[in-house]
């Protein structure tokens, strides 16, 4: 018997979007044009105001929306997202962001690589390899593989690799991982919430692979990350690293390495935008507030 048992397995599509009507367009119809549809597509709407809404209602009657009354953040948004896959029965859910363009058979891979798993590891998290538009690795899905050597030569043998944390583009969240792990932390709002929530899951004894063969575009204008950030948003990587350090996710090594990411993104920052005021103010706010009490987790 497999892990999955595919042909029985509920898989529902979780689209999060924000004013991108144009990309979310071309994600869903990527999703839709799957080899291995996924039984249901849900979008969530962050209280977007470029007509997406009317779109999606438009064009694509079959998917399911939940309008959000207020932007927060994608950390709320797959929060919600996750929380109704959980709530309608799906035994997998597929997370994505609307910039995610998924190859025909992405989710098929996904799947078929659930049930070549090593039988004593099911998988509670099944990530694709993510690109940019040129064919490189998109810098901002960076994955961090499992130091365990056994773990990565078992895994090899079946096509796949050992996973310590992944994001959120192109994710399969399996329903016994919400079960033990809850949901993401809405706080986090941006950026990082992804990292601290497959981090948490995958820290001791539950499972979870990359998928080479399963691709997704990640269709940024840039391969970006956190550092080149212009609008302000360096914030959130700052905070967000800081409550990662203070939170349960991780062992005592790796947030030492974790203030050694935060060290070294800082002064790249920094020097990138010339040491300038506004930049620093971003970094002092960053710091300040992820020492601050983090907000208690709610529903």
């Amino acid at each position: 018997m497999t892990h999955s048992d595919a042909a029985a397995t509920t898989v529902c599509a979780v689209v999060l979007t924000y004013n991108r009507r144009a990309l979310l367009e071309e994600c869903l119809a990527a999703v839709a044009a799957q080899t291995r549809a996924p039984d249901r597509i849900l979008v969530v709407d962050n209280a977007s105001t470029d007509g997406t809404v009317e779109m999606v209602r438009r064009e694509h009657p079959d998917v399911e929306l939940m309008l959000l009354s207020q932007n927060i953040g994608g950390a709320g948004g797959f929060h919600e997202g996750l929380r109704a896959a959980h709530e309608q029965g799906a035994d997998w859910a597929w997370v994505m962001d609307d910039d995610t363009i998924p190859t025909p058979d992405a989710l098929r891979r996904l799947l078929q690589a659930a049930d070549s798993a090593p039988a004593s590891s099911p998988p509670a998290l099944l990530s694709s390899k993510v690109i940019w538009t040129d064919g490189r690795l998109h810098p901002m899905n960076e994955v961090k593989l499992k130091h365990d050597r056994e773990a990565i030569v078992e895994s090899c043998e079946r096509g796949l690799l050992p996973l310590r944390h992944a994001t959120f583009v192109s994710l399969l969240v399996h329903r016994r991982a919400i079960d033990a792990f809850g949901l993401p932390l809405k706080h986090y709002f941006l950026w990082s919430d992804d990292i601290e929530y497959t981090g948490r899951i995958l820290k001791d004894a539950a499972t979870g692979y990359l998928v080479p063969d399963s691709v997704v575009l990640h269709k940024t204008a840039q391969p970006y990350t956190a550092v080149a950030d212009t609008q302000g948003r360096f914030y959130f990587h700052v905070r967000n690293l800081l409550y990662m350090v203070r939170g349960s996710a991780w062992t005592p090594a790796e947030k030492l390495t974790l203030l050694w990411t935060l060290t070294t993104t800082i002064r790249t920052y920094l020097r990138r935008n010339r040491f300038r005021r506004d930049s620093l103010l971003i970094v002092l706010r960053g710091l300040r507030d992820g020492l601050r009490p983090t907000p208690r987790a709610r529903g």
